[in-house]
């Protein structure tokens, strides 16, 4: 199973705030519906909860020191990531997509196959954030440019990282 962590990032790593996100940027959003539709998708309490309900056709696992949280049918809740990720195995899924936020991503950075990114060109406040990843162990396998305009209030780059030394 490939696990793939998935992050809009600023330049000084924030990638959100309040439990929201710092920008708008469409165009993202299109890319990460498709890049996650049809997979499972990992992601902490918080961010379940920003979302404001499932997102449609995908598996959402939730992680949570509350054991009796409860998520919607055909959703699942653990209280420990070593469990989410070994539900993942036993359902026999191709990518594991870890979606935030930034504890979860932290817990999952060193067990990542690859980060697929949108590196915003910008320096938000925000109280959550990336974790830092030493780029001697990625080799860049997409770049792609997208300037500001109407839509889209930043800059931004999609790059795509896979790991080299899987630790």
């Amino acid at each position: 199973m490939k696990i793939s962590l998935i992050a809009a990032v600023a330049k000084n790593l924030v990638i959100g705030k309040s439990n929201d996100l710092v920008w708008r940027l469409p165009d993202d959003f299109k890319r990460f519906k498709s890049i996650t539709s049809g997979h499972y998708i990992l992601m902490g309490r918080k961010t379940f909860e920003s979302l404001g309900k499932p997102l449609p056709n995908r598996t959402h696992l939730v992680v949570t020191r509350n054991a009796d949280y409860e998520v919607p049918e055909g959703h699942h809740v653990f209280t420990d990531m070593q469990d989410a990720f070994i539900f993942s195995l036993e359902q026999g899924i191709d990518t594991l997509f870890v979606i935030g936020g930034g504890e979860i991503y932290k817990e999952s950075l060193d067990v990542a196959d690859e980060l697929l990114l949108t590196l915003v060109d910008a320096e938000p406040e925000g109280d959550a954030f990336f974790p830092e990843w030493n780029p001697e162990n990625w080799e860049e396998t997409y770049r792609e440019f997208h300037p500001a305009d109407e839509k889209h209030e930043y800059s931004f780059t999609y790059v795509n990282l896979k790991r080299i030394d899987h630790k």
